[in-house]
């Protein structure tokens, strides 16, 4: 097992500082390094690590959802307004819809596991767009129409809006049928969910506005209730994840000090995390089936994208934005990581006969899309993007 940390960490780092110089996504050489040391090409992780590897990519998806909520401005999205809230699910249902309705024409795969995949490959990439708006807020590009303010809230948002509607489609795979027991039971697992996060959230405030303990100590308590709400999924009808989620938020929007003081813990927790996130899911790909679906991949993905590409622009329709703008927003919204690492291979951890067809385009997405959508977003702002101080 130590040799096999020792490998990760050190051909991780050597090819992030490569990629880094290019100018590409780092999270890529993760990805590869996983690839390279995986079962299916030099077998040298060690089983014990491979074992648990649902597990840690479980607590990584814990990560990304409250470092979602802890910097959650509710405010930024009431600011814009109406494109914000459209653009928080409008592009991703347009996505999803696409997928369950093409993939079965291209995959051997059934109407309920092309949703499934539709709702794995929908996210957008907090890993690959939140640094990008973050330079360009410093910068002050695009600030004066609150471009990037508008894209950091709505992909936190589409975020939890993809991973709420995977845990349903796997509920509805789970069921074999969707009986109208199971339609009443979905609002309610996910209203449940929320008032829990809620609840627990006033608590967690309540109890650290009079307790003064160090802030690591209070990531651990984060962490145990979130593994909590996740467990009591399998005895309630209650939504883990979007309890997780709303914790964060809850925290965030009352008690904003230690949230952004907790958010600094998270991001360096997250280094580690994200390594070890997309080691996991490039050590699980089949390299083989990889290769044997890749360009019809690339065909039905930049087709995905069309339509997802078609939902930011409506969902933009009828702004002050002007045509630049808007096309911005647009290439912001291509990149596809995180989310797609972390829930990726849970199809295939449940059994899923169509699990490997789904990992494998879950990671060719995100070869394909992280790397473009970071390029676009980096050689496109300065030409699409006004700086606050041009005159109109």
């Amino acid at each position: 097992m130590f040799l096999s940390i020792s490998l990760i960490i050190l051909i991780s780092i050597t090819l992030f500082y490569i990629f880094d110089k290019l100018h590409l996504p780092g999270l890529l050489a993760f990805l590869i390094t996983g690839i390279i040391l995986g079962p299916f090409v030099f077998d040298l992780i060690s089983h014990q690590i491979l074992d648990i590897s649902s597990e840690l990519r479980k607590i990584a998806l814990v990560v990304i959802l409250i470092r979602a909520g802890l910097s959650l401005v509710i405010k930024d999205l009431k600011a814009v307004g109406r494109p914000a809230i459209l653009l928080s699910f409008l592009p991703a249902l347009f996505e999803i819809l696409a997928i369950g309705l093409l993939a079965p024409l291209f995959f051997n795969l059934t109407n309920i596991e092309a949703f499934i995949l539709g709702s794995v490959i929908a996210a957008v990439s907090p890993a690959v767009i939140v640094p990008r708006m973050i330079q360009l807020i410093e910068k002050k590009k695009g600030t004066k129409e609150k471009i990037p303010q508008l894209i950091l809230a709505s992909a936190s948002v589409d975020d939890i809006f993809v991973i709420i509607v995977f845990t349903i489609f796997l509920q509805v795979y789970e069921s074999n049928q969707l009986e109208w027991s199971q339609i009443l039971l979905l609002p309610i697992s996910l209203i449940f969910g929320i008032i829990l996060g809620f609840v627990i959230g006033v608590f967690f405030v309540f109890v650290f506005k009079k307790l003064h303990v160090r802030d690591t100590i209070k990531v651990l308590i984060l962490f145990a209730l979130s593994f909590l709400m996740i467990v009591l999924e399998d005895y309630l009808p209650i939504s883990g994840l979007l309890g997780i989620i709303t914790l964060a938020i809850t925290i965030f929007s009352l008690y904003p000090i230690l949230a952004h003081r907790l958010t600094s813990k998270f991001s360096k927790i997250w280094v580690v995390a994200e390594m070890m996130l997309f080691v996991l899911i490039g050590a699980a790909v089949d390299i083989n089936l990889f290769l044997s679906i890749g360009l019809i991949t690339l065909l039905f993905l930049l087709l995905s994208l069309f339509v997802r590409l078609l939902g930011v622009f409506i969902s933009i329709i009828k702004t002050n934005f002007n045509s630049k703008e808007k096309l911005f927003i647009g290439l912001s919204f291509i990149p596809k990581a995180t989310v797609q690492a972390a829930i990726g291979a849970i199809p295939l951890s449940m059994g899923i006969p169509g699990g490997k067809i789904i990992l494998a385009i879950s990671v060719l997405s995100i070869f394909l899309t992280a790397p473009l959508g970071a390029v676009l977003i980096d050689q496109t702002s300065n030409i699409l993007l006004k700086n606050k101080d041009d005159s109109l």
